[in-house]
């Protein structure tokens, strides 16, 4: 086929054209921003009035944002943070985490940090239940890590309900809880609140922006574990990315916006009802979960995960891009891997957890980009 077809928008997002990433303007703003000469002071006021505009589309204030390389070190920077011992309590997280935090979660308990599972119900996603049934087992709770999309499944958690139970335990024990939340499957895709949470991730490269660039939101400052010369607010040390700061502001501008969110949102949804309606003809194919619908409101639009009884997930990857088709097993960052281990949260058996795979969605995609993957699922399950 000479028509690529892009659908693992979940992994990166095709390119946004349309905000500017360079440029003489930007260019011109080389000096570092720690510089005292006009140059440098030129830089710095790029960098804060960059700064001020990702806190009016967030709806908080911008000096509670910090900008970073990305979703990654967003996450482990305040994860890390804990090495140092400051706050008390257990972290708890569930399996379905991305790897990002999930690893990182093993790390701090090999160091000596205790942590604990959430558990998560049948369709990935962390409920009431299962929240206050890990509160309840690990009384010591004083950090939680819930991610507010899975990357995997597009299970939408629901981070204000899940918000209220971990206050009311704090009001009912007297005892601190820090909620981290790791929003970047959710910014731009879902509306989003994160005044009520005590930090969270974000990355630009899955808005169609520059990789390298993120930002990590923080209620209260952490004393974080590493070094360096001090750069915003010793929370990320390192010469700052101006350029990229400026780019991330209009990104978000233009794709964070809510309105702009919630058309997008429907869009979104109208397209992958089609999509599902259409697989759920075909023999062999099975949803993740299975009793996902058609329109689903708990999970995002804009991933769906799915199998095709006795065939491997990396095979129908392999064979659609062949095809002309993009699809992934799974988490990019895991890609090597074998190991499923949101599926297997959600109490998939090995071999079902090896079949599955994820098509995902972006602001270009249309509904002949499905046509043409579905063309495609029926000519590889023909020859396999």
């Amino acid at each position: 086929m000479n028509l690529r077809r892009y659908l693992d928008w979940a992994a990166t997002a095709v390119p946004d054209k349309d905000i500017p990433e360079g440029g003489a303007a930007i260019d011109a703003i080389f000096g570092n921003p720690s510089s005292s000469h006009a140059e440098g002071r030129l830089a710095k006021e790029a960098l804060n009035d960059a700064r001020e505009r990702c806190g009016r589309v967030l709806n908080v204030d911008a000096e509670k944002l910090f900008f970073t390389s990305g979703g990654t070190e967003s996450n482990a920077i305040f994860l890390h943070s804990l090495l140092l011992g400051k706050g008390k309590g257990r972290l708890l997280y569930p399996e379905i985490e991305h790897p990002s935090i999930r690893e990182n979660c093993k790390t701090l308990e090999m160091l000596g940090r205790p942590c604990g599972i959430i558990g998560v119900e049948k369709d990935g996603r962390v409920s009431i239940n299962t929240l206050t049934k890990a509160l309840e087992k690990y009384p010591d709770a004083g950090f939680i890590a819930i991610m507010a999309v899975n990357n995997e499944t597009g299970a939408l958690m629901d981070m204000e309900g899940l918000l209220s139970l971990i206050r009311a335990k704090q009001a009912e024990t007297g005892r601190q809880i820090h909620l981290h939340c790791d929003m970047v499957q959710a910014l731009g895709k879902v509306l989003i609140n994160i005044g009520g949470l005590d930090s969270a991730s974000f990355s630009a490269h899955k808005l169609g922006g520059k990789r390298g660039m993120g930002l990590l939101y923080l209620k209260k400052k952490i004393q974080p574990l590493f070094k360096g010369g001090g750069q915003e607010g010793g929370i990320r040390p390192g010469t700052e990315n101006t350029a990229g700061a400026i780019a991330l502001a209009g990104l978000l501008e233009r794709r964070a916006n809510p309105e702009i969110v919630k058309e997008e949102n429907k869009k979104a949804r109208e397209r992958l009802k089609y999509l599902i309606g259409e697989l759920k003809t075909i023999k062999r194919c099975a949803l993740i979960p299975e009793d996902r619908k058609e329109d689903d409101d708990r999970f995002s639009p804009w991933i769906l995960q799915l199998r095709f009884k006795g065939l491997p997930g990396a095979v129908m990857v392999r064979a659609l891009d062949k095809e002309g088709i993009a699809v992934s097993t799974g988490s990019a960052c895991s890609s090597r891997s074998n190991e499923r281990p949101a599926l297997a949260a959600m109490g998939m058996d090995e071999s079902a957890r090896l079949e599955g795979f994820r098509i995902s969605q972006g602001w270009s995609t249309e509904k002949a980009d499905f046509q043409a993957l579905l063309t495609g699922i029926e000519k590889v399950i023909s020859c396999l």
